[in-house]
């Protein structure tokens, strides 16, 4: 266990030192109030024993700092000058005892074994709090889907939420990259922190930075009063920065000394801060080329790019959609005929599978969002779908998935699309037209996994 002991009198605080360490403690002293408050930040002690009164930072001011650093810091005071209204306070600001000099050795050392066995228990059962969170990982809002390449996405978000690595989400607009991104922070040992995020496309530069780095009063028009910037009020927690690449050259280079320094200097201001905050990016676009273009750092890449996830896009995905539309429906709630929940046509199931989904996931929640608006019935039928959605051009055989030498069996699931598509769904009109038996189709359908 390490100690940090902080008294402005020479005497004690050797005198306190030389017991500490006899006892086998790891051992940091502090000679003034100020001394003690950059300690807590450089050595990250377990137990801080400190004296109340000392110019430049009283005892209760490095209390609340501790507390800043690390709830489960235990902070002891003490003080020649005992009363009963400073031990209320004391005790009330968090401290884990409160006592009055002179002292013996043996109360004191008792005191701090106690106070460390307490710290010890505590980070335990924060420990086995996030095991059982890793442990049920799927019971606590994992994003829905089924797909290979989306299953693998899942798996790696889980695999690196437990570290404290920079993650960077690659996709297209509207595949979900903000809820893996919420999906990481629930799993992280951050979970009890905030998670915070901004969307860099959407403020001009100037507000960007004070949005992010806070500023001082008076640094601008408008500026009226100290702010901090969100990546100081995500201390703790973790900061989602949307869309990246959009990121002005300027800013980009003072969130980079962020990430290495660890530490932000607000706007109009030379005083850096320090943050303790865990950074998620995503972006639409290929940032490679942005790279070759000038248009990003790299430097800035490779400390983002740590861990890199894509995210498939929806046609990437299809299996997902029948169970996708199934939760968006769920969520839409009892229908005007007070069933549970909305369902799907045949016909309109097929629209949705057959269709591209520039829009990705948001697009397909929107389009039924809006079918649930203008049906009048519990079944969703095609005509209740976006106009894009419903008039997919028939000619599917030239299939996005199809390959330039496709095998027998590809050709086959591509056609089987088409005709069902072409045929509005139905099954029975299907096989007619495909020449088999309906029991022969369902098995086929069985087999290429379309759930039409």
């Amino acid at each position: 266990m390490k100690i940090l002991l902080v008294d402005d009198e020479t005497a004690i605080l050797d005198t306190l030192e030389i017991l500490f360490r006899g006892e086998g403690w790891d051992v940091v002293v502090a000679d003034s109030g100020p001394k003690a408050l950059a300690a807590l930040n450089d050595e990250k002690p377990d137990i801080v024993l400190t004296d109340i009164r000392m110019p430049g930072a009283t005892g209760l001011e490095v209390l609340a700092a501790a507390r800043e650093v690390d709830s489960e810091i235990s902070v002891i005071l003490m003080t020649a000058q005992a009363s009963l209204q400073s031990a209320v306070q004391a005790v009330n600001q968090g401290a884990y005892y409160y006592l009055q000099k002179p002292f013996a050795n043996d109360e004191l050392l008792a005191i701090c074994d106690r106070a460390a066995e307490a710290r010890s228990l505590r980070v335990e059962n924060r420990r086995l709090k996030k095991e059982i969170k890793r442990r049920d990982r799927p019971t606590i809002g994992r994003p829905k889907g089924v797909a290979p390449g989306f299953i693998e996405v899942l798996e790696l978000a889980e695999t690196v939420a437990v570290t404290d690595s920079t993650v960077l989400i690659s996709g297209e607009s509207g595949t979900g990259k903000e809820v893996v991104a919420r999906y990481i922070h629930t799993l992280s040992e951050r979970s009890d922190g905030p998670f915070m995020s901004i969307n860099c496309g959407a403020l001009p530069e100037s507000l960007l930075e004070s949005e992010l780095f806070g500023h001082v009063k008076g640094s601008f028009t408008g500026a009226v009063k100290d702010k901090d910037g969100l990546l100081v009020a995500a201390g703790a927690g973790t900061f989602f920065l949307d869309e990246i690449g959009e990121m002005s050259a300027s800013t980009q280079v003072k969130l980079l000394r962020a990430i290495q320094e660890r530490e932000v200097i607000p706007v109009g201001s030379t005083k850096a801060i320090p943050v303790d905050v865990r950074i998620v990016a995503a972006t639409n676009r290929h940032l490679e080329d942005e790279i070759a273009r000038g248009g990003f750092r790299s430097d800035l890449y490779y400390r983002l790019n740590v861990i890199q996830l894509r995210m498939p896009p929806l046609r990437e995905r299809r299996e997902d959609i029948s169970l996708l539309s199934g939760y968006f429906l769920e969520r839409a709630g009892t229908t005007p005929n007070g069933e549970d929940h909305y369902t799907l046509s045949e016909a309109a199931m097929t629209a949705l599978v057959e269709y591209d989904w520039p829009g990705n996931v948001r697009e397909l929640e929107n389009a039924l969002e809006r079918a649930v608006v203008v049906s009048k019935r519990s079944e969703i039928a095609l005509d209740a779908l976006p106009e894009r959605v419903r008039e997919v051009p028939p000619p599917r055989l030239v299939a996005r998935d199809l390959s330039p030498n496709p095998t027998m069996d590809v050709v086959e699931r591509a056609y089987i699309l088409w005709v069902l598509q072409a045929e509005g769904g139905n099954k029975t009109k299907a096989a007619e037209v495909l020449g088999i038996d309906p029991s022969t189709l369902y098995r086929k359908l069985n087999r290429y996994g379309i759930d039409a």
